[in-house]
């Protein structure tokens, strides 16, 4: 994650648009992600989503969108 070193999480593959749209690559190692937090509590790493409608949930949630 940008600005903090050590941390990480994780994406399942049904947490990335390609899985559902076989127009868009799948992610490779080193790739820069916009996500949303899913779960901060699961171990060993927090659970993160990059599908557009979990960022646009989380927005509203934070009253940003």
């Amino acid at each position: 994650m940008d600005g903090h070193e050590g941390v990480y999480g994780f994406i399942d593959q049904v947490k990335h648009p390609s899985w559902w749209d076989a127009t868009i690559a799948p992610p490779l190692a080193g790739d820069k992600l916009h996500v949303c937090v899913l779960d901060p509590t699961r171990e060993p790493y927090p659970r993160f989503s990059a599908l557009p409608a979990d960022i646009d949930i989380a927005r509203r949630l934070r009253g940003e969108g």
